[in-house]
């Protein structure tokens, strides 16, 4: 959950674990992204990534705000995970080991609109996928468009200046009743709803 839409991202590798993290980080909405590999696979992006053909070197972490080490050479993603540290970088890799072991990990990711779910299961990636496709089955999309509502509400609820009251509102729009009132009388329904509740307000 980190905001990479202004971040130079640099990705070693050109294979589809590389395309894979490319798509994500593009989904993510990143826009400075480089892939740095010898040889690129069909899978890499052909928009909003710049390709440098080559063996990886150093200097190709110059101004990158993110890491990605993603090639098939254990030797070569330790060779980043280690350039990355040395400059003080986040560094992500993809065939994690505790030696050579990067920052962070990225999860597996569903997005419904304004709602995403992420899943990490301790360095499993095939295992974190399942788990995300099932949660997209089983989803209620009532949450989804609670997720919607809470992008016009959300602003109001955080302008009462109680505290206490912000609170309670804030906690009463991920009900079930809540849910029931959108559902039933939209935004705008839902917001008199929570003022009369906690602000003592009509609407």
């Amino acid at each position: 959950m980190l905001d990479v839409s202004q971040r130079p991202i640099v990705i070693v590798g050109g294979g589809r674990v590389a395309a894979r993290k490319a798509k994500g980080l593009i989904e993510a909405g990143a826009t400075h992204i480089k892939i740095v590999a010898p040889q690129f696979c069909d899978a890499i992006p052909d928009i909003g990534v710049e390709r440098f053909t080559a063996t990886y070197l150093t200097d190709h972490l110059t101004g990158a705000g993110l890491v990605f080490a993603a090639t098939d050479n254990p030797d070569v993603n330790a060779a980043v995970v280690r350039d990355a540290h040395r400059l003080g970088l986040l560094v992500s890799r993809a065939d994690s080991t505790d030696e050579d072991a990067g920052d962070f990990s990225t999860p597996a990711v569903l997005r419904e609109e304004n709602l995403i779910l992420t899943v990490s299961t301790g360095g499993n990636p095939t295992l974190a996928a399942a788990l995300r496709d099932e949660l997209q089955r089983t989803l209620n999309p009532r949450w989804t468009k609670m997720a919607a509502a809470m992008k016009t509400l959300r602003p109001r609820a955080l302008a009462i200046s109680s505290l206490d009251q912000r609170r309670d509102v804030l906690h009463d729009m991920a009900t079930t009743e809540a849910m029931d009132v959108l559902d039933k009388d939209g935004i705008d329904g839902l917001w008199d709803w929570l003022r009369q509740r906690h602000l003592g307000e009509k609407a």
